[in-house]
């Protein structure tokens, strides 16, 4: 089931809404570029049980 998320680009700051595939697990890591500067960042997925949401942490791609 798709989980509605988001994440903040690590170059130019800017906010990307993601669906983050639940089927994948709890701990996830993929690259996506972003929607504003089409840099690629690498996406740390973690699910957050007390908050119950996904948690992305980014990095650009190197």
């Amino acid at each position: 089931m798709p989980f509605d998320s988001g994440f903040q680009c690590a170059g130019c700051g800017e906010w990307n809404e993601t669906v983050v595939d639940e089927s994948a697990g709890s701990r996830q890591s993929y690259v996506e570029d972003c929607q504003v500067c089409c840099k690629p960042n690498v996406l740390q997925i973690f699910w957050d049980s007390a908050a119950q949401e996904y948690f992305i942490q980014t990095e650009l791609e190197s």
